[in-house]
């Protein structure tokens, strides 16, 4: 069954109270947390990891760059801050070769994304061969911005892809409606992220941020 990855983003930065939003939701039943490489200090995100951790949480970076210099930076942040998980970051071998040489599980993005916000272009039968490179390279898995795809048949896009990967999917990026839950829920993907949909209360209108993750708890 896949598990929701909650970040704490807003807008893909993570907010200033990330700390304060998680300690008001650490005893729900959500295993996965994450946020994004800006938003917070380095001193900043370490306590937070480390506060997770002690919550027998398990732990995400999000990196969303575009060149080897900053995919590398967002990569020894990660290290650095005891991340379980690097997310996000165009391929560069410099890159895996340096993430082979910790504990970091790298899932780095399949096809073309640039742009802020991102956009992710390309052809299915392009990112399942560059997934399956990256499967036989030994890379831990994917970080899949299906939703954020600007080919046509998106739903059908992203169930393809999960069904044929080799390796773990992470599906980020833009699922915040019940609608894109239950399709994501579907689909089956290892991991999907939701970050920005719950602070903007997408799912309760009046609610606060758990009581958003809780009602998308309900639909897991």
């Amino acid at each position: 069954m896949s598990e929701l990855i909650v970040m704490l983003t807003h807008n893909d930065v993570t907010v200033p109270n990330a700390l304060e939003v998680f300690d008001s939701c650490k005893d729900l039943p959500v295993k996965y947390w994450g946020f994004k490489d800006h938003g917070l200090e380095p001193a900043a995100m370490k306590q937070l990891v480390d506060v997770m951790k002690a919550n027998g949480k398990t732990t995400f970076l999000e990196v969303v760059s575009y060149t080897e210099e900053e995919c590398m930076r967002g990569a020894k942040l990660g290290v650095e801050c005891g991340f379980d998980y690097l997310l996000g970051t165009l391929y560069f071998d410099s890159v895996f070769e340096y993430v082979k040489t910790t504990n970091l599980k790298y899932c780095p993005f399949v096809g073309r994304v640039s742009q802020t916000p991102s956009i992710l272009e390309g052809t299915v039968e392009e990112m399942l061969a560059q997934e399956a490179d990256f499967a036989a390279k030994g890379i831990y898995g994917t970080d899949l911005l299906g939703y954020r795809y600007t080919g046509e048949n998106v739903d059908d896009f992203c169930r393809e892809f999960v069904q044929k990967a080799k390796h773990p999917v992470c599906l980020a990026g833009s699922i915040g409606t019940k609608e894109r839950v239950e399709k994501v829920k579907a689909m089956n993907p290892w991991t999907f992220t939701m970050g920005s949909a719950l602070f903007a209360k997408n799912f309760v209108k009046d609610g606060t941020f758990r009581e958003n993750l809780e009602y998308v708890i309900s639909l897991l």
